[in-house]
């Protein structure tokens, strides 16, 4: 039975596309489904996360099927399918290990990322939707995960897209002690930039969410204030960071809120972070005076000095992956097409149209 691999992440498309194919929670029974009933797919384990979208296939030959049920599915252009890498043989499973071990992260060693894998993995095998291929790898890649993050110094530093967020707030207001932060998502990712934020000494957080109860319980966890979320436009002229991080599919913060903002904020900048995938603010909004968005992509280069300081424990987690697939495959496995390589630590990236 083969395994395979398609999908594409923050090396090798832009946000543009990734928020294209990004996958819903209350979407992912709906969308396993339909591939399991593509001929020659037995098992699915679907991935999406801000930075990846991946699907782990097993099954004969699934790979040509999946890519054209992607193509149609999401309605994807010649230019937006040259996005997507496939892997098969060993490859996937190296692939795997790498994204468990956090290796393959835009933020190295990122820790949210190998929770996100095992609540993946544990949904499609509650469908019914992993057989023993699947099974076997994902189950390996955990074990082999935990060993590189115990072994390793790959979690030093910045782990998490919500702490680098938090180091550009602090590039660009120096002492955050006198910062109001609005936080726009009760999720883990705004628990985890909320808890990047009290370390570095934040004084005031406000927690608007579509779930209010929600919100009261990150709120009261981080000795924040909850709102309602139709209230946090009222609120907004008074913060001077918000940070985007909900479930919607579309834009939650628009370009006529935000300048209405503005001109009740006389001229103070106001900073956005939005790390949320699809995104959360109109990119139109960096087009406005004394406003300044960061999307997603806009951390890379952020995250790539985390990479610099780290390239010798990537080395280590690489070789340690190799031993683990000397013992795993007996012979080497023809390749997929692998997606691109991570640039390198030291070329700078410029921002996005509306974030980098």
């Amino acid at each position: 039975m083969e395994v395979f691999c398609i999908g594409l992440n923050h090396q090798t498309a832009p946000v543009e596309t990734r928020e294209r194919l990004a996958v819903r929670a209350s979407q992912e029974a709906d969308v396993s489904n339909s591939l399991l009933a593509l001929p020659g797919i037995d098992g699915v384990v679907l991935l999406s996360t801000c930075n990846r979208v991946e699907l782990y296939l097993s099954g004969q030959n699934p790979g040509e099927a999946a890519r054209k049920w992607i193509e149609g599915h999401f309605g994807l252009s010649p230019d937006d399918a040259g996005h997507l890498y496939e892997l098969g043989g060993r490859d996937v499973w190296r692939h795997l290990f790498s994204v468990v071990a956090g290796i393959d992260s835009m933020v190295l060693g990122e820790t949210e990322i190998f929770g996100q894998v095992k609540s993946a993995y544990a949904a499609a095998h509650a469908r019914g939707g992993t057989r023993t291929a699947l099974n076997r790898m994902f189950q390996r890649a955990f074990a082999v995960g935990k060993r590189l993050r115990n072994h390793t110094a790959i979690q030093r530093g910045a782990t998490s897209v919500g702490s680098v967020a938090v180091e550009l707030a602090e590039r660009i207001f120096g002492d955050l002690r006198d910062c109001h932060v609005m936080l726009l998502g009760a999720g883990e990712m705004s628990r985890v930039t909320a808890q990047s934020l009290l370390s570095r000494g934040a004084r005031s957080i406000i927690v608007s969410n579509r779930s209010y109860d929600r919100a009261v319980e990150l709120a009261s966890a981080m000795g924040g204030e909850a709102l309602r979320f139709d209230d946090w436009p009222s609120r907004v002229a008074a913060a001077d960071i918000v940070i985007a991080s909900t479930g919607a599919p579309h834009f939650v913060v628009t370009h006529e809120q935000i300048e209405q903002v503005r001109r009740r904020r006389r001229s103070r900048p106001l900073f956005m972070i939005d790390i949320a995938v699809p995104r959360n603010v109109d990119p139109a909004i960096h087009t406005i005076d004394d406003v300044y968005l960061y999307d997603i992509d806009a951390l890379q280069s952020l995250a790539d000095e985390g990479r610099k300081q780290r390239e010798e424990q990537v080395g280590l987690c690489r070789a340690m992956i190799e031993e683990e697939l000397a013992k795993q495959f007996s012979a080497p496995q023809t390749p997929g097409r692998a997606p691109a390589p991570a640039p390198p630590p030291s070329s700078s990236h410029e921002n996005h149209p509306n974030h980098a």
